[in-house]
């Protein structure tokens, strides 16, 4: 619109160093800046059931307060067994249910299952497969896994001599072997995975301390249309669907994403509304065309501007800023390609920083590049790849508007400026 080319917008530009010859961050940089910007803030941290902590970021060390298991137990279908054989079978011990005996003396036993709590004396369990039993009555003796049924179940308890090989401590997981009371088991700023839930799970918790930066998406553009197919000058948002499983990805929470139009003052309005939340992405806006206002508009609110344009194609004219109330709005292009990369150099990061956790896109993996793609003069271009073990395999692309190639990347490859032959840097995406 006209106001973004008005004298305004010029001191703008010369506010914050957008002027003609104005040289961007390094793409490196600008990664390392948009971290130390999330982390310059605090999320709070929430207590949420295991089944809502999946991804987010675990806000304390975990701490066992149980020895697991809690009790002696059998790590093996079989025999509990105490001292040397043979031993008489007293019964059958099996997982969640109380057994026959408290307590085993010299030559005796219990037929026991995984899991169960091995009684008090147990020296060591005797697998099935190495043990014979003689039955009590007429009949002579028999493997003793012949018991039980075809899976090897064990079989009816009861009266029996026992024998078989077996060394002291065999089979038997020690109260606390797994993990004492008072083991941190995971630190804080580590992913909540799958794994990480049923170890708490197992430890007796219900609920995480976790910490889930939340984000707003602000998608600007009078042409932008939320859903069917686009009339005749109109575009589809193709950039709010890419963002909140970006977010999810790297420890935080989206909400839907919004639809301004371009005015200035509506941005303006949208952003002084972002108390509470952690970052915010506006997605296009961020460029120097007549409908670009997000720079005014951060200005105009007092924000700290911290990148203003980084040197990497697509995405150069990205921007991260810190609101006084905290948020850092984070400024992506219109193009849904050129966004995607800019989401993972500023976007990412800045989650990463928020939540003190690794950078998901960021790992340092390094491959040799096969393409066509030749160095820019001065900025870094990042191009769509499919990676085999050390080599990154160039994906065809159209421009920066397109995202048919990174809709089927392994990753992105980093080819410096004036690039000399070897390994290339990969920026992960979440799969």
């Amino acid at each position: 619109m006209p106001d973004s080319v008005a004298p305004e917008t010029s001191l703008v530009l010369r506010l914050h160093g957008r002027r003609r010859g104005h040289a961007p961050t390094p793409w490196h940089r600008a990664r390392e800046l948009a971290r130390e910007a999330g982390a310059g803030g605090a999320t709070p941290m929430e207590e949420v059931p295991l089944s809502a902590a999946l991804g987010s970021t675990l806000g304390a060390d975990l701490v066992s307060a149980v020895d697991v298991p809690v009790l002696d137990s059998a790590a093996m279908d079989g025999y509990a067994v105490c001292g040397e054989g043979p031993w008489t079978v007293l019964g059958r011990a099996l997982a969640g249910h109380r057994g026959p005996v408290a307590r085993l003396n010299a030559g005796e036993a219990v037929e026991i299952a995984t899991g169960a709590i091995a009684p008090d004396g147990t020296t060591s369990v005797l697998p099935y497969e190495r043990a014979t039993l003689a039955p009590a009555g007429p009949g002579g003796t028999a493997p003793a896994a012949a018991a039980g049924d075809r899976d090897g179940a064990p079989g009816p308890g009861g009266a029996g001599l026992l024998s078989g090989a077996t060394e002291p401590g065999e089979h038997l997981r020690l109260r606390g072997e797994t993990t004492p009371a008072g083991t941190v088991v995971a630190r804080a700023g580590s992913p909540v995975t799958p794994a990480l839930l049923g170890l708490a799970a197992g430890l007796g918790r219900d609920a995480l301390p976790v910490l889930r930066p939340r984000v707003r998406v602000l998608v600007t553009g009078d042409e932008v249309v939320r859903e069917g197919v686009p009339r005749p000058g109109a575009v589809r948002d193709a950039i709010g669907p890419v963002l909140p499983g970006l977010v999810a990805w790297a420890g935080g929470v989206c909400a839907s994403p919004e639809l301004l139009a371009d005015r200035r003052e509506d941005l303006e309005w949208a952003l002084d509304g972002a108390s509470g939340t952690d970052l915010v992405a506006v997605c296009g806006s961020s460029s120097k065309g007549p409908a670009d206002h997000l720079r005014a508009a951060l200005t105009g609110l007092g924000a700290r501007f911290v990148v203003d344009g980084v040197a990497c194609r697509p995405g150069h004219p990205q921007a991260l800023a810190v609101l006084p109330s905290g948020a850092v709005v984070v400024g992506l292009p219109g193009n849904p390609g050129a966004a995607l990369v800019a989401a993972l150099t500023l976007l990412v990061p800045a989650l990463s920083g928020r939540a003190g956790r690794r950078d998901p896109a960021h790992t340092g993996q390094r491959a040799r590049l096969i393409g066509e793609t030749r160095p820019h003069a001065s900025d870094v271009r990042l191009v769509p790849v499919r990676v085999s073990r050390d080599l990154a395999v160039e994906l065809p692309s159209s421009g920066s508007a397109d995202l048919r190639a990174a809709a089927v990347a392994d990753a992105f490859a980093v080819v410096p400026p004036a690039r000399t032959p070897g390994l290339v840097e990969l920026v992960g995406t979440p799969r």
